[in-house]
């Protein structure tokens, strides 16, 4: 290269004597005229064939010529002929020395022939659909940079000779350099999209749009958050995802790998399987070796498809981290350099300027990289959330029976929200597993590069803070558990007090539930004060470990040999070096355990998705046929698991219509033609499309008409028609809004009877061919289920041309079926027509003979009377499937007695009329202060003023053992050492160990604040909750409760505690450093904080409010698998899922984006506070002394991190403390009366007589509705028996709910033994129609708070005939009764609210009598039993079946809010009024 050079009279290519050892430094001429020229065309001719195979590879479509594109081709001519110009210009000009000019000439003809290699790929660009260029980029970059050093040389040249010398040389040059420029400027503008593939989205995201550069610095970002910044964002505002973030997209690949992986599988099952030898069984531990090794293989199968598919993109981000980490590490050795040059007094001032420059350059490469790396996995997380809640979702859709038991419908939606949070966590922390080691060892090694040996003093005490740390997380982890075990058993609690709040308010039990929950939350609390207390403890080790290790490692420095001088050099280059180390040391542990996490929960997962899967053989499906059966089941034998090996040898030749089945395995043959269970052997045949109403209807939280209609357009005429054919009309008058009321979830606001019969009509609507009707007439009054049998089901229904296989109890619909089949023990025994089975005498012939006749007597007549009743004044104003007095059908007691709304008020419908579930709204904007001011007040400022103080002093002891390192750098060096090294260790030592303990004070402090604070808004919100009304809990889903009891309370025990922590340390933090960096700190970053903390708020509650919807409908599509699959809708849920889950995801990807937008902005702030510093420290060289120039910049590089903590901490607490928000909305609701009536005290065995008087009563359910009671005045004496009967809707148990004060009274009083009745009225006992029990022994529900002794407790068992019953199980009276007693039978959960009152033994007992819960014997064993226990008690029945109360001593019949006939039985029936009308319809006069 010399001797190239030599030729054309430069000098030689590199000198350093003019570079470097120089006050004024300059590259060769040879040099700029070749490398400098070169490099850019070697990158690009090199590159470029690489990066067209990419291009040819990636088409994306075509994009028309633009203004950018031609601009850039007609710069790009411009620049390629400057070239051949200049060439030209010196072949002619210098065509004798031809030979002395050859540097000169090759250069620009390189030059030219590259720029129309750029040129080349600009058009290739085009065609292939890029729009913005990275390639190009990079070159017109390099070019640029390149040019710098020739430009500054001719300016140079320029000035000292004058530009007239050469004109056109130097025109040439400067007008080249600016052209490249533009290039550069121009590169950083995306074109415009390819044709045909502009976006018809409503609000595109703005990234597809944005340049490289943009997308580098987020910048495309930045609409949002001025936005954000001016209005609170909505949902509207945030974009549409991209289309490869999509469900859809991302499903529909992953699906068919996944579905491939699970048959590689299953094949390798099947080779194990046929390995081991026929016939003989396996021990059970291989068994078990087995199962476990396909539970791991399944995870590893779908870690293996979720790498396949986002593998390569995550790469990319790896690879960005690689880069990050090397710029980290140049950065201290640039500081090295840069404090070496402030102690050389002769270096030239420009070395100074240089390294400045650098290390800004550094920082800032630095922070790209790392953003670049952070946005990467975010994105990969956020496809790997999508794809696998995707997947359990479609699995959900068709996992069978057995496998379905293996886990619950909480257990799948924790695979959703848990396991898929754990993946994401796995994604972002995976890489620091293999880096996090690497980066310690590098730090040691040039930490031992500075220091020699001592650095294992270092690595000494690392390894003691690790095992102290683990050993604390260890507790920790222990104390979680136990925090946590409390923590379920109080939301347990807490959900049976939510679900069983009406038996709470009716015995009065609020205060005793209240003290079991705060014992729960007081032992919860301790766990939780212990494990904060640890974790303070490994926060100040932690906070103070860089302290710790620049102690052990200077003071073994300087111990070891008195030559060992500590100078700038070494003393903060060490402390850059020990800040690196920090950060790999916190990740290190972490991302270990978000590993084992994300492979336990990949393990899960797996073992879900690879469940078995209903057989599509299971039933097969034919089209319609005019002849021959519509169903067939020909040797059928079916069994709910592949284990179980139960025959229920259904040989059936199913007929025209309708077949029906009595009580053994009908469900489950209903089933087996849906191919619900497996199929043993034989052959299921159904022709045409079928219809199924389950058992217990499953309605979704929608409208009633979405309900009905299912996903089919609306058919006017059929609509009504099915409407009325199902009874629903009446009760869609009574609902606020109509068919267009939204029901809640799991069809919360609506009665058995109406569920059933909404799930009825979701079946007529269908119009299927088959109907599969699983007993839904049990849940219905008996005139409705007359009703809907004559218009639905029977020969003259809407339904009389189709198949349909009907499951019931009824004896009175049995005349009318074509076929019977009756079963026993799942096996088909007798089939045939009515006639035919009584006349053969067999089982069916039995049980016909002994219920009927009971069920003939009460009903009989009543049944025959059904239609003319119906037509003579029965204003069917609403089935409440027997009414409820303590219903679990939560809202329909509000809906009872709204007569018509009047014409006047009809007009202002409200919008949300038909509303019933109060959505969880996100609240916009900032967090108002005076929810800051509310947690702060729960603390108390005796508290929070020590605790700033404690603050001021450990960042001041911080400050303090900085500048005395800097001094002691600073310290002359006398005959090779320095001097008092003892000293200056020991008041380092000290000032360091004040901070660490400073910051455990601080930090357990506020733990205890943080403990003070939650302690008080639990109590609170509990309060607040268990005294609201029972409207409050009729309009609030349960769900919205228990979340503010489990998720927000969870925040404000240990998120807003841990914020706070973070964002004081951090602001101290900076403090310190802009009073250590003596400069003004740069303004820019507060106006940066506020608009981002505004967007990033508004995000998170966005995202908190649409994920509640995926779980409701995750929920509720587990639970209502069947039906859909029954109706065939799969892919339309699925389509609603991807919906849900897509929306959630547009406020997720902003939230995320915002958070790296944001931390790219202030590190490029921070950045410039280094490059401040160290510009600064340079002017100053004269006046300062090295340390002080380390302790600045040292600072100034953590500048960076700080602000980016200080606003991830902030937006934490804004983030946590709304929880502090919603647990506070409860504050405002409406209460109760107060539980006690002031200042009269009651008798402890009040009431002694049991008189109740009512004067002048009304009551209403809400305001603003009509009284359902109107002006009652009544007196019932003590020991009377007092019937209340009347028809639906009436007021019956408006009158009971009154006696309770569960609503209070609108006018008018109500006293008990001349007493005004209270609200906690334990006088009464109420016995109700829906038995509720609360898990917990059985001795707990009968007497919850030990008031009894076991004696008094057995003899109401014995009283209850249920003594025989609990002796005979294994517990006795302890034994475990389960959610909501569904251990017991109906029957018997009955009888056990029955011992409840027979315990009591209260003066006055009101009975709300049920027909249907109960069977006919279990009946008359209540019956008895009140009449002979109760007799010296005041009894209130509200009575269904007349016949019960004909021995009463007053009949109370009310009508429309008032009581229309009152007097003894005889004389009522001798009145003839309506009483009598009633009699006579039941048959019994």
């Amino acid at each position: 290269m010399d001797a190239f050079c030599r030729l054309s009279g430069l000098d030689p290519l590199w000198d350093w004597n003019r570079t470097w050892y120089t006050a004024n430094p300059d590259l060769t001429q040879c040099f700029q005229n070749t490398v400098l020229v070169w490099v850019p065309c070697i990158y690009l001719w090199l590159l470029a064939p690489f990066y067209c195979l990419h291009l040819y590879c990636h088409d994306r479509g075509r994009i028309q010529m633009s203004c950018l594109c031609t601009a850039k081709m007609v710069l790009g001519f411009l620049l390629a002929s400057f070239g051949f110009v200049e060439f030209f210009y010196i072949l002619l000009e210098r065509s004798q020395e031809i030979q002395q000019h050859m540097v000169f000439l090759l250069s620009p003809i390189i030059r030219s022939m590259t720029v129309i290699l750029a040129l080349c790929i600009i058009q290739l660009e085009r065609i292939r659909g890029c729009r913005s260029s990275v390639f190009l980029f990079l070159f017109w970059i390099l070019a640029v940079v390149c040019s710098l050093v020739p430009l500054r040389a001719k300016i140079q040249l320029a000035m000292d000779e004058g530009i007239a010398s050469d004109i056109v040389r130097y025109l040439a040059f400067f007008s080249y350099f600016t052209i490249q420029l533009a290039q550069l400027f121009l590169c950083c503008f995306a074109d415009q999209p390819p044709v045909g593939k502009t976006v018809l989205e409503k609000n595109p995201c703005p990234v597809k749009d944005a340049s490289f550069l943009s997308k580098i610095l987020f910048w495309w970002f930045t609409g949002l958050v001025v936005k954000g910044y001016r209005t609170p964002l909505a949902a509207e505002d945030l974009w549409t995802l991209r289309e490869e973030d999509t469900s859809h997209k991302i499903i529909s690949e992953l699906e068919q790998n996944w579905t491939a992986e699970c048959a590689k599988l299953q094949k390798q099952e099947k080779a194990l399987a046929s390995g081991v030898a026929l016939g003989s069984r396996l021990p059970d531990q291989a068994q078990l070796l087995r199962k476990l090794q396909k539970e791991q293989s399944s995870g590893f199968f779908l870690l293996r498809t979720l790498a396949r598919k986002f593998g390569p993109y995550f790469l990319t981000g790896t690879l960005c981290i690689i880069f990050h980490d090397a710029f980290m590490f140049a950065i201290p050795q640039v500081l090295s350099l840069l404090l070496g040059f402030m102690r050389d007094e002769d270096a030239p001032l420009w070395k100074g300027y240089f390294y400045a420059t650098l290390m800004f350059l550094l920082s800032c490469l630095q922070s790209l990289f790392n953003h670049q790396y952070m946005y990467t996995c975010f994105t990969v997380g956020m496809r790997v959330k999508t794809a696998v809640m995707g997947l359990v979702y479609r699995k959900s859709l068709v996992i069978n029976s057995a496998a379905r038991r293996t886990c619950t419908v909480g257990e799948i939606v924790n695979l959703v929200s848990a396991d898929t949070q754990k993946l994401m966590d796995f994604v972002v922390y995976f890489n620091a597993v293999w880096l996090a080691p690497i980066e310690i060892a590098l730090c040691l090694f040039f930490l031992w590069q500075h220091l020699g040996p001592s650095a294992l003093a270092g690595i000494a005490t690392v390894i003691l803070i690790f095992p102290l740390n683990g050993f604390i997380a260890k507790k920790r982890s222990k104390l979680q558990e136990i925090q946590m075990k409390f923590m379920d058993g109080r939301i347990r609690l807490m959900n049976e007090i939510l679900n069983g709040i009406k038996i709470l308010k009716f015995y009065a039990w609020e205060k005793a539930f209240l003290e079991q929950v705060l014992g729960y939350r007081e032992k919860e609390l301790k766990a939780l004060k212990k494990s904060q207390i640890l974790y303070s403890i490994s926060i100040a080790s932690f906070n103070s470990s860089s302290f710790l290790i620049a102690f052990a490692m200077f003071g073994v420095y300087v111990m070891l040999d008195d030559r060992n001088v500590l100078d700038a050099q070494k003393v903060f280059v060490s402390m850059a070096l020990i800040n690196i180390l920090k950060t790999p040391l916190s990740q290190l542990p972490f991302a270990i355990s978000t590993t084992m996490q994300a492979v336990v929960s990949l393990r899960r997962l797996g073992k879900y998705l690879c469940s078995e899967e209903l057989k599509v053989d299971n039933v097969s499906k034919a089209p319609l046929s005019s002849d021959g059966e519509d169903v067939m089941i020909e040797n059928g034998t079916f069994s709910w698991s592949a284990e179980e090996h139960r025959k229920p040898n259904v040989q059936s030749y199913q007929e025209g219509l309708t077949g029906q089945f009595i009580p053994f395995g009908k469900s489950s043959l209903l089933s087996a033609m849906l191919g619900e269970t497996e199929k043993r052997s034989g052959q299921v045949t159904v022709k045409g499309s079928v219809a199924y109403v389950p058992q217990q209807a499953w309605i979704q939280n929608a409208t009633v008409q979405d309900n009905i209609i299912f996903g089919r357009e609306k058919l006017k005429t059929w609509y009504h028609r099915v409407l009325e054919a199902c009874a629903l009309l009446p009760d869609l008058d009574i609902l606020p809004a109509g068919d267009a009321t939204e029901i809640g979830e799991k069809g919360l606001n609506l009665s058995g009877g109406q569920k059933q019969r909404v799930s009825l009509a979701r079946a007529v609507y269908r119009k299927a061919d088959v109907y599969l009707l699983d007993d839904p007439l049990s849940a219905v009054d008996a005139h409705v289920g007359q009703h809907i049998f004559d218009k639905v089901i029977g020969p003259k229904g809407v339904l009389r041309d189709k198949t349909r296989i009907l499951v019931t109890h009824g004896m009175s619909f049995l005349p009318q079926a074509d076929l019977i089949l009756v079963l026993v023990d799942g096996e088909i025994t007798e089939s045939g027509s009515y006639q035919e089975l009584l006349s053969r005498h067999g089982a069916f012939a039995d049980f016909i003979h002994t219920f009927a006749s009971t069920e003939r007597k009460e009903t009989g007549s009543r049944r025959s009377n059904a239609r003319l009743s119906m037509v003579d004044f029965m204003p069917f104003s609403r089935d409440l499937s027997q009414e409820q007095l303590i219903g679990g059908d939560t809202t329909n007691t509000n809906l009872q007695n709204m007569e018509p709304v009047s014409e006047t008020d009809q007009e202002q419908v409200p919008e949300d009329l038909g509303k019933l579930t109060v959505v969880d709204k996100a609240r916009t904007g900032r967090v108002r202060l005076e929810m800051y001011k509310k947690y702060f007040k729960t603390i108390g400022l005796a508290i929070i003023i020590p605790i700033v103080f404690l603050y001021a002093f450990q960042q001041g002891a911080s400050l303090a053992y900085n500048y005395w390192l800097s001094m002691w750098a600073d310290d002359p060096v006398v005959n090779g050492t320095q001097i008092d090294t003892d000293l200056k260790l020991t008041v380092f030592g000290a000032l360091g160990f004040a901070q660490g303990i400073a910051i455990f004070g601080t930090t357990v402090a506020i733990s205890i604040c943080g403990i003070i604070a939650s302690r008080h808004l639990h109590m609170d919100l509990l309060i607040n909750v268990l005294r609201s009304p029972m409207s409050f809990f009729e309009s609030t889903p349960s769900g919205n409760l228990l979340n503010r009891f489990a998720k927000e309370i969870d925040a404000i025990d240990c998120m807003v505690p841990d914020g706070l922590k973070m964002m004081l340390s951090y602001v101290f933090k900076l403090m310190e450093v802009c009073i250590i960096v003596l400069m003004a700190t740069p303004f820019a970053a507060v106006i940066i904080l506020a608009s981002t903390v505004a967007t990033s708020c508004q995000l998170r509650r966005l995202e908190a409010v649409s994920r509640s919807p995926i779980y409701t409908h995750f929920n509720e599509t587990v639970q209502g698998a069947s039906v859909i699959r029954a109706f065939g809708e799969q892919s339309r849920f699925i389509l609603q899922a991807n919906e849900r889950v897509d929306f959630n995801q547009t406020s997720y990807f902003p939230r995320f984006v915002a958070t790296r937008w944001l931390a790219v902005n202030l590190e490029f702030v921070g950045n410039g506070v280094v490059l401040a510093a160290a510009i600064l420290s340079v002017m100053g060289k004269s006046t300062l002394s090295p340390g002080i120039v380390g302790l600045a910049v040292s600072h100034s590089l953590q500048v960076t991190g700080i602000l980016s903590w200080i606003v991830r901490s902030w937006t934490d607490v804004e983030n946590n403390i709304v929880s502090v928000e919603r647990v506070n909305e409860y504050a405002e609701t409406a209460k109760e009366a107060s539980w006690t009536i002031e200042g009269s005290s009651l008798p402890t065995a009040w009431p002694q007589k049991g008189t109740i008087e009512f004067q002048d009563y009304g009551l209403q359910y809400r305001k603003g509705l009509e009284l359902a009671l109107k002006g009652i005045t009544l007196h019932i004496r003590e020991r009377e028996k007092v019937g209340i009967v009347g028809r639906t809707g009436a007021g019956k148990s408006s009158l009971a709910l009154g006696i309770f004060r569960i609503l209070e009274a609108a006018k008018g009083k109500i006293f008990i033994d001349g007493k005004l009745s209270p609200v906690l009225n334990n006088s009464c006992c109420p016995l109700s129609q829906d038995p509720v029990l609360f898990s917990g022994s059985l001795r707990m529900n009968l007497d919850p708070f030990d008031t009894y002794t076991d004696e008094e407790v057995w003899s109401s068992l014995e009283l209850a005939h249920l003594k025989n019953f609990v002796s005979n199980l294994p517990d006795k009276l302890n034994h475990e009764c389960s959610e909501g007693g569904e251990n017991l039978s109906l029957g018997q959960r009955q009888l056990v609210c029955l011992a409840r009152a027979l315990l009591r033994k209260t003066k006055i007992l009101v009975l709300d009598e049920a027909t249907a819960a109960v069977d006919l014997e279990t009946d008359t064993l209540i019956q008895s039993t009140i009449r002979t226990q109760f007799e010296d008690c005041t009894v209130l029945t509200i009575a269904h079946r007349l016949n019960t109360i004909m021995d009463y001593t007053r009949v109370i019949v009310m009508d429309r809010g008032h009581i229309s006939e009152m007097d003894s039985p005889t004389n009522l029936i001798a009145q003839r009024g309506q009483f009598y009308r009633m009699c006579r319809e039941a048959g019994l006069v």
